[in-house]
């Protein structure tokens, strides 16, 4: 049964029903109708209604922030800029969707050739908790602008939160059927990826999840993209602005309370600076205030369940035992709800956990290397490849970083950020596809090739 519990306090405040078989037929039938009218529709409609989705994000920015708080425990301040990042990625497909889908003309033996992108129809959306709107909206949006239709599968600790998102939607005039929420467990999501009236499936979640559901939606050759994990590599050389490096490796490390694929989580110094990063860190650490996330005074909150807060306590554990060195945290705080200190581990020998595994939380990972080529084998020496930073004013090892690092984004003096302007995924076992920008919108519509000649006279 989902439900909402409060990872500030562990209190359930309120329990919804799960939706059974028949609810879950019902939607399919309604998105299945719905599709053969809203692909009809213009660039134009969907605009509008979009445009009018944004709108109603920006007026409720505090109500839909305060209830994604009390269901997953993120800070208030990142909560409404969350939803207003939704506005905006709604506002951009509305205003861009028409020039991506446009028809392409091409050269072929024919007398006209064009490529032209139509919808496919139903989108079943499974979705993670640690960004709740976003990581909704940002399928959301360019696959009703490209004229699809979707079914979230939202996680089972942020029930309000997606059935807020339908309410969003139908607030703003989008017609019955074309969004539609399924309150249901993980095990029904098989059944789902097996109907044929379900086109193709994205998922954001872990490497488990996404092997499960690729597998399933292979075994039906439907089209699949998934976001999965990250354990995002973080580069500090020489030559870079050291305090700036320190500054922005801290926030890229502890957004949403540290609980984020994107969140840089390695990170890899030069050994000529290293003791003045790692140093910058652990006083940046020892700063930071634990508390309630609605409270604005607060630096960190707490993780979303107790079940994350303890699996990443055993990964500390189990890697300080293996002979990582415990900089900084590495506790439980008496209180209640889900805390967890802000924690820094380093000299972390290969057969540790924090040498291969994510850590989804507070905890920052120190490797010393003692060139720029050791700082590229760190980087890659990991299942994942989401995203990169490297922080360096030397244009030589700028290129060299992005050429050689092995993720779907580098980032340079600058932190891992999703942008609706820029496409967004991985590589590796972080997942295939990617969302955002025009490739994000691509990604679920036939590429149709025409070709036609005049008929003789």
């Amino acid at each position: 049964m989902p439900k909402s519990t409060n990872p500030a306090t562990g209190e359930t405040f309120e329990e919804l029903a799960s939706h059974d078989d028949e609810h879950v037929q019902r939607a399919l039938e309604n998105a299945d109708r719905a599709f053969a009218e809203w692909r009809e529709t213009s660039f134009a409609e969907r605009s509008s209604i979009l445009n009018r989705v944004a709108d109603i994000l920006e007026a409720q920015t505090d109500k839909l922030g305060r209830l994604a708080v009390l269901e997953m425990g993120k800070r208030l301040e990142e909560a409404k800029a969350e939803v207003n990042k939704c506005a905006s990625v709604c506002r951009y497909y509305a205003d861009n969707a028409a020039d991506f889908l446009a028809d392409e003309a091409h050269e072929s033996a024919a007398e006209k050739t064009f490529v032209t992108y139509q919808p496919i129809g139903l989108v079943l959306a499974v979705m993670p908790w640690n960004f709740p709107y976003w990581q909704l909206f940002r399928f959301a949006a360019p696959n009703l602008m490209a004229g699809n239709v979707g079914i979230l599968k939202h996680a089972s600790n942020v029930p309000q939160c997606a059935m807020a998102i339908e309410e969003v939607f139908s607030e703003a005039g989008l017609p019955q059927g074309c969004f539609q929420t399924l309150l249901i467990g993980s095990d029904k999501i098989e059944a789902l990826i097996d109907d044929e009236r379900v086109k193709a499936v994205t998922l954001t979640g872990s490497e488990p999840a996404g092997a499960a559901v690729a597998s399933q939606a292979a075994k039906h050759i439907k089209k699949a993209v998934l976001e999965l994990g990250g354990s995002d590599a973080f580069i500090v050389m020489p030559s870079a602005d050291i305090d700036a490096a320190i500054e922005t490796g801290v926030k890229a490390r502890l957004q949403n309370n540290g609980q984020s694929c994107i969140a840089a989580k390695r990170f890899i110094v030069h050994e000529d600076v290293y003791d003045q990063v790692l140093a910058g860190f652990k006083q940046k650490f020892e700063a930071l205030t634990i508390g309630d996330p609605m409270e604005e005074s607060i630096d960190l909150g707490p993780l979303a369940t107790e079940d994350i807060r303890d699996e990443l306590a055993e990964q500390v554990k189990k890697s300080v035992e293996d002979g990582a060195k415990l900089v900084i945290g590495g506790e439980v705080p008496d209180r209640d709800g889900w805390f967890y200190a802000p924690t820094i581990l380093s000299d972390i020998p290969k057969d540790a956990p924090a040498y291969q595994e994510e850590f989804f939380g507070p905890v920052a990972l120190f490797f010393k290397a003692k060139d720029i080529d050791e700082a590229v084998e760190i980087a890659n020496a990991t299942s994942f490849g989401l995203s990169s930073a490297a922080f360096t004013k030397d244009a030589d090892e700028q290129k060299r970083f992005i050429r050689d690092l092995v993720a779907g984004g580098t980032f340079i003096n600058r932190m891992t950020a999703s942008d609706p302007r820029i496409p967004f995924g991985g590589v590796k076992h972080s997942g295939y596809g990617r969302e955002l920008s025009a490739e994000g919108i691509r990604e679920f519509v036939n590429v149709k090739t025409v070709a036609i000649d005049s008929p003789a006279v």
